[in-house]
């Protein structure tokens, strides 16, 4: 077919490791996929093989959206430039954007990507209070700048990751299964939940306000993602913010994962929470593949950052033709009533990912809002421990049944699922039922002879060269047909099987 490519995937991947930083890191890296085309919610192999994108919140509006497409095809063909210039996509977009904004957010900027937002957002703060202390929550993750690093504990917390600057306080994520505050441990009511929450952050505006005078920022995905797909409880924000502007704070709400509606029933996650951040910074899903991001904040923020007298251009944020692609974005959205979908495919994708949790003990918990879904995985539903090797191996196969997901939170242990919008009820039904497959497999409901035993391994520490990390989980319920043998890791070191697990 026209669209595969002629290089074999064997010289992508030595070109790859051979001209590419070893940072820069692959999905299912033993065995890496090679996609060369995508459609809606599909993906395709160098092969022609067919994936159905459960992760990809990017592809927005579905993978190379024809409108989206020839928007962009059209723009490049006249012109692209700066915005030192006069075109009208940039004010159109500047206009639609403000439009689906509560008052007083009315000033955007443009820029190239979520990191970027995000890095302007904190500078706009800095500017404006005239402070330099930021709150952030743990687990969170706001970009790869140097300054966006400083206030992401999902990248502090690695192993050699930076040493946190003193500037940055870290409060408790409001994760209400695992984190500090839990249901029904500390309390069965969501909003009382909320306030404990919120009270960590008003106890660190105390502490900043009586040492430094004042809080510059509060920054906060409106739902965390990389930090497990986290629902803050009810009023968390909205009692956040009041603690933040009592110390002469500014409220920054980072959309950028989970913005342009994915949450269903508002376009901005922070609406449902019902709160008006001061700054609101998008990026990820606005340019569906193309590299667009935006800041959008109050006149009176704008104004503090021009009365400095230094200009502020970026030489590709706002041109034209990322102009007219997130344009027709926004056009797609509205067209295709994506936020009425969103909402009724994610509320059918929660109801059927509940209803597994009462047929697999694995599953602890299920959250969720819109498109926006994660299935934490626990080895014990009392001590809520972790099962991040099940987690890594179910990833695994459910590649093998050519659907793709992923998994995050601090301990990897979380199944999440954010699908291009035009995700479907059908989608939804396969994603359920072959993840309901997958989890029968370790309740030991399927044989092994149904299991590919390379899929099992990969699952592995691909650095182990020992059986412990499989005969420790659960996954060894799973091996129940085989006795005795041996078997390769992904270092090519045996692993001898010489227990019997039946």
């Amino acid at each position: 077919m026209a669209y595969l490519q002629s290089m074999p995937k064997s010289e992508t991947i030595k070109l790859r490791e051979k001209h590419l930083g070893a940072a820069c890191q692959l999905f299912f890296r033993s065995s890496p996929l090679k996609i060369v085309r995508g459609i809606a919610q599909y993906m395709y192999d160098e092969t022609g093989e067919r994936y159905l994108d459960c992760i990809n919140n990017v592809a927005h509006v579905g993978h190379c959206h024809p409108h989206v497409v020839e928007a962009g095809r059209n723009q490049m063909s006249l012109i692209s430039t700066n915005n030192r210039y006069l075109h009208d996509e940039l004010v159109i977009l500047a206009k639609r954007l403000v439009k689906t904004m509560p008052e007083p957010l009315s000033v955007c900027f443009f820029v190239n990507s979520g990191s970027e937002a995000n890095d302007l957002a904190l500078r706009l703060a800095r500017v404006h209070t005239k402070r330099k202390d930021v709150i952030t929550l743990d687990h969170a993750y706001h970009g790869h700048l140097t300054s966006m690093i400083d206030v992401s504990p999902y990248k502090l917390n690695l192993p050699g990751g930076p040493e946190k600057p003193e500037w940055v306080h870290v409060a408790p994520v409001p994760d209400v299964y695992r984190g500090k505050y839990t249901y029904p441990k500390h309390s069965q009511s969501e909003e009382e939940l909320g306030k404990m929450y919120a009270d960590e952050v008003g106890r660190i505006c105390k502490y900043i306000s009586d040492k430094n005078g004042g809080v510059c920022a509060f920054i906060a995905e409106s739902l965390q993602s990389c930090g497990g797909q986290i629902i803050p409880p009810d009023r968390y924000l909205k009692r956040v913010f009041e603690y933040v502007r009592e110390a002469d704070g500014v409220c920054i709400a980072d959309e950028v994962q989970v913005g342009f509606g994915r949450a269903g029933t508002h376009m901005w996650a922070f609406e449902t929470q019902d709160v008006v951040p001061d700054i609101v910074t998008m990026g990820k899903p606005m340019g569906n593949g193309h590299p667009v991001a935006a800041v959008i904040t109050t006149p009176e923020i704008a104004k503090s950052f021009a009365d400095t007298g230094v200009e502020y251009f970026n030489t590709y944020g706002g041109n034209p033709v990322s102009c007219a692609i997130a344009n027709a974005v926004l056009d797609v959205i509205e067209e295709e009533r994506l936020l009425e979908r969103a909402q009724r495919v994610g509320n059918h994708l929660l109801t059927r990912c509940e209803k597994l949790k009462h047929k697999h003990r694995l599953i602890g918990d299920v959250r969720g809002r819109g498109l926006f879904v994660g299935v934490e995985l626990v080895t014990d539903r009392e001590t809520r421990t972790p099962a991040t090797a099940e987690a890594k191996h179910i990833v695994n196969r459910m590649r093998e049944e050519k659907i793709l997901i992923s998994r995050d939170g601090p301990d990897s242990n979380v199944l999440k699922f954010k699908p291009p919008m035009v995700f479907s009820t059908q989608d939804a039904d396969r994603l359920v039922d072959t993840l309901d497959r997958v989890m029968a497999e370790l309740d030991g409901s399927i044989p092994l002879t149904n299991i590919k035993l390379e899929v099992l391994v990969t699952s592995l520490d691909e650095t182990s060269s020992t059986t412990d990390s499989m005969l420790q989980s659960n996954m060894a319920q799973s091996v129940k047909a085989i006795k005795y043998g041996t078997i390769l890791n992904a270092a090519g070191e045996q692993l001898n099987l010489v227990c019997d697990l039946t």
